[in-house]
């Protein structure tokens, strides 16, 4: 600052003599002058304070990478890697993950009286565990908020239950205390207790219960027994596929009417008997109407605009316009068909897989 001043000054004189002079010759000096007044503008280097534009977020890592990132998880990260299921988080997904704090692992060491070293050594139990904190879908805090009361399945395939009260969101008797961090194949949600699997003999204490409605048999079993899909099981057994959807679940099954499949036969302008043959193509269309999950029609309306992954591993997307709820261009005519093992929601028009490529 100071030593611009002396040329400021220079500045001032030099206007001064230029206007008592009114046209006379201009000395060397106000020369001299003039060129360094012009001389100092030329600081035009400002445009390259504008590279903070180069603000990209980091891309996320799978919920493993990111748990390791962090650095908050050394025990969770040592229990995925001792129960052998760190490919599986990394895979795809996606997946939802309830992770204890370290505090959280502490306590529950202490009340099952075992080490660290115990606890990593019995792989069983530790997957049983792990597995009890993992959902098969991305559950952002927007969507986990609307479920208070309800039961939602783990990759474990027991239920956890969600509360609500007030701004306090519990996952069975563990509060969460930080939402939403994000990963490419899912979402973490941190817990302060780590939570513990029901033992085989709890259902037999909660036998008091059994004034349920006689129970449904599974997906297939229903299907059948309601007469209203021919085609769909026809094609459920012509892929193959009875087994499984007779499985434990838990499945969502988006079912086509019988008009849905009759459309869908005109459009492809293929016969039933040639649609039953390409084993491959009905594979492909038949899984992709399942979700891993057990979605009632409670859950599905909550999910406006959102994709959610399928069994075939591409996505559908969810709209919700009043009281009708679509699936991609199907509409939802007939809401929570239960099963044993998972949930049918009836629709309109039979779902095409995206074209690979």
């Amino acid at each position: 600052m100071l030593r611009a001043f002396p040329r400021f000054l220079a500045v001032v004189l030099a206007v001064s003599l230029i206007a008592a002079a009114c046209g006379e010759d201009t000395s060397e000096e106000v020369i001299e002058t003039t060129t360094a007044t012009t001389q100092a503008p030329a600081v035009e280097e400002e445009p390259e304070a504008s590279e903070p534009e180069e603000e990209e977020p980091e891309a996320a890592g799978t919920i493993v990478e990111v748990a390791v990132e962090s650095g908050a998880f050394p025990t969770l990260i040592a229990a995925v890697q001792a129960a052998g299921l760190v490919d599986t988080l990394n895979g795809e997904g996606p997946f939802t993950v309830f992770a204890p704090t370290e505090e959280a692992f502490a306590a529950a060491l202490a009340g099952l009286d075992v080490t660290p070293e115990e606890l990593l050594s019995d792989t069983e139990l530790l997957t049983a565990v792990l597995t009890y904190h993992v959902l098969a879908i991305e559950a952002p805090a927007q969507l986990v908020t609307t479920l208070d009361g309800q039961t939602v399945t783990t990759v474990n395939g027991a239920d956890i239950t969600i509360t609500i009260d007030g701004d306090t969101v519990r996952v069975n008797n563990a509060t969460v205390v930080t939402t939403d961090i994000q990963a490419t194949n899912g979402i973490i949600h941190v817990i302060d207790t780590v939570l513990l699997p029901p033992t085989d003999e709890e259902p037999e204490a909660s036998e008091p219960e059994e004034e349920e409605p006689e129970a449904a048999g599974t997906i297939v079993e229903v299907a059948v027994e309601s007469g209203a899909f021919p085609t769909l099981i026809a094609a459920v057994q012509a892929a193959g596929l009875v087994d499984t959807l007779n499985g434990e679940g838990p499945f969502t099954v988006f079912a086509p009417t019988e008009e849905a499949f009759a459309a869908a036969l005109a459009g492809l302008d293929v016969t039933p008997e040639e649609l039953l043959s390409d084993t491959e193509l009905l594979t492909a269309v038949l899984t992709y109407h399942v979700l891993a999950i057990e979605a009632p029609a409670q859950l599905v309306t909550t999910l406006d605009g959102q994709t959610v992954t399928t069994v075939n591993g591409a996505d559908i997307t969810i709209t919700i316009d009043g009281d009708t709820v679509r699936v991609n261009n199907a509409t939802v005519v007939t809401t929570d068909i239960q099963a044993t093992n998972g949930i049918i929601h009836v629709i309109d028009t039979v779902l095409l897989p995206p074209a690979e490529g």
